[in-house]
């Protein structure tokens, strides 16, 4: 079996880690290909990492408590502030798919990130093995020059490609969508995001701005 050197010494130098070469080896000489060898080699060092544990809501770092009595799905107006939360969940739900050309269909076409080239958006996530999100309770929808506006707060949290380490960001994502008024199309009047960046808490609440520097993932600034 030819195996290439890369591949080779990916895979003793993975498993050596942890006394698992005899395995990998075996299952080579057992004739396993290398990328299923690699595969399960991956799988297993994926078991003992340390695990994603985000902050709870209201500890430092984590989602504000939410007051708010929970909403059924079924209930929820697309149109209101729970329905803006809705869209910031499917936006990060698309990037635990890694469904980047969906996820940046959910941002208005004229933001920064939403008219960005499909590669380069694509790219800011390139540094994650994997994402996820906790979305908190939206704001209070506010109105100007025709629009509403809306911030959701998200605890992302996900894993570091290169070196396994978890990694965590208090967020708040803004979104717009147009007044509902005639000359609108159901297109504008849909919530789109808009920005995302550092979670500013309300006037009142407690501050926690350690490990929450800004990120690729938020956009241009």
């Amino acid at each position: 079996m030819r195996l290439g050197s890369t591949v080779v010494l990916g895979l003793l130098l993975l498993a050596a880690c942890d006394g698992r070469e005899e395995s990998a080896i075996d299952n080579l000489a057992n004739g396993a290909n290398a990328t299923q060898v690699e595969n399960g080699v991956r799988a297993e060092a994926q078991a003992v990492l340390e695990p994603l544990n985000p902050p709870a809501p209201g500890m430092p770092g984590g989602l504000p408590v939410n007051p708010q009595p929970v909403v059924e799905e079924d209930s929820i107006d697309p149109k209101g502030a729970q329905g803006a939360a809705q869209v910031v969940q499917g936006y990060y739900g698309l990037l635990e798919e890694k469904r980047y050309n969906d996820a940046q269909d959910l941002w208005n076409d004229s933001s920064a990130m939403g008219a960005e080239d499909d590669a380069r958006f694509a790219a800011r996530f390139r540094g994650f093995s994997e994402i996820h999100a906790q979305v908190g309770a939206p704001g209070v929808i506010e109105g100007a020059a025709g629009s509403l506006f809306v911030t959701v707060p998200v605890q992302v949290y996900g894993r570091l490609a290169a070196n396994g380490k978890p990694w965590y960001r208090l967020r708040q994502v803004t979104l717009r969508r147009a007044n509902d008024v005639p000359g609108t199309s159901e297109a504008d009047r849909r919530w789109h995001m808009e920005s995302v960046g550092p979670y500013q808490p309300p006037a009142g609440e407690a501050t926690e701005t350690a490990g929450n520097a800004a990120s690729a993932t938020d956009g241009p600034k």
